[in-house]
């Protein structure tokens, strides 16, 4: 049978998007080439490639060499991180009616005058490069529509958390959260202002302060606003994917208090080790896997005050009560894994 090859043309990697290759490398007859941006060093992920995966630094390559290496591999798609990365975008287009060429994106329509501008060039820009793109969610479905994607040619699912790796964490931690549930709320992101986390160190403080409680907050991430010092906030700074596993257990809430937050694989994450969650409507992921009262709360980016109502509706509730929404977290976590991934990308081959 002859291989069916993939080239990903990616931009920043993350550990979770592995976990999706390293799915759709279980499928016979695929073999899989990465080319890769380097890593961002306010998120620096140590990478573990899956056997069997070809990866090519984009610092190493010319366009024309780009070319040249997608000409020899001669694949039977390709997949493109967005359009801002030109060698790219000039790598694809000569595909585009040949094979699939997929352009991804995270993007929420919000009509501003950049967005406006790209649905205006996308003909000559866009779709005269890509035969369908793949978001990730329901937030993301209008712009690949006002950019001319038909319905047809629009896949959703792109981004997944390692499934396997979270959800175990929840089967292995059940028993004892069931028993003492641990009274932390946990924030996993960078430590920048569109974050939020300057509103969730506000809002964690002002409730100790008005009603005094047993619970902490734990911090684990980096960047440029400086930590919080108060008694019960810790911070941890950026914590490797595969060293999570003792946050996962002695943790209870997840809270992520984003302005802006595209999507938001993290919620997915603890979604699948069955945490309550808390956060905005600005979190794309939460339309996905947060229903308001019922495994979490969603409430209104930068609302401090609504932020802290949320964070005392968790400490006024029993245990029983947040171990239920956990468990309807990691419920809707399954509604997108790595293996959903695989099978639609596969299905477009």
């Amino acid at each position: 049978m002859e291989k069916k090859k993939i080239v990903f043309l990616y931009t920043e990697l993350a550990t979770y998007f592995l976990a999706c290759v390293e799915e759709l490398l279980r499928s016979p007859g695929i073999e899989v080439h990465i080319v890769r941006w380097e890593v961002n060093s306010e998120a620096p992920f140590r990478f573990a490639f899956p056997s069997g995966l070809n990866v090519y630094n984009r610092k190493d390559y010319s366009v024309e060499q780009l070319h040249e290496l997608v000409k020899e591999i001669n694949p039977s798609a390709i997949y493109c991180s967005g359009w801002i990365d030109k060698g790219y975008m000039q790598v694809c287009k000569p595909y585009k009616g040949k094979i699939p060429v997929i352009v991804g994106f995270d993007n929420q329509w919000k009509g501003t005058l950049k967005q406006q501008l790209a649905r205006l060039a996308s003909p000559f820009r866009i779709l005269n490069h890509f035969s369908h793109c793949w978001v990730p969610g329901a937030p993301q479905l209008e712009y690949a529509r006002k950019l001319g994607f038909k319905d047809s040619s629009i896949l959703t699912g792109f981004y997944s958390c390692d499934h396997d790796f979270f959800h175990a964490q929840y089967v292995e931690n059940r028993s004892q959260k069931n028993t003492d549930f641990p009274k932390r709320f946990i924030y996993a992101g960078r430590y920048v202002e569109h974050k939020g986390i300057s509103d969730l160190w506000d809002a964690f403080s002002e409730l100790q302060e008005e009603r005094p409680n047993g619970w902490e907050l734990w911090c684990l991430g980096t960047g440029d606003v400086p930590p919080r010092l108060h008694p019960k906030i810790r911070h941890f700074g950026f914590v490797q994917p595969e060293a999570m596993k003792p946050y996962l257990r002695d943790t209870g809430v997840f809270v992520l208090p984003s302005h802006f937050e595209p999507w938001g694989v993290v919620v997915h994450e603890f979604a699948a080790a069955g945490f309550p969650l808390v956060c905005t409507d600005e979190v794309g992921a939460a339309t996905a896997f947060v229903e308001n009262n019922l495994n979490g709360y969603i409430y209104k980016s930068g609302d401090k005050q609504a932020l802290k109502l949320a964070l005392s509706r968790i400490v006024n509730a029993t245990p029983s009560a947040l171990k239920d929404m956990g468990e309807q977290s990691a419920q809707k976590a399954g509604r997108i894994t790595p293996q959903t991934w695989a099978q639609k990308l596969i299905s477009v081959l």
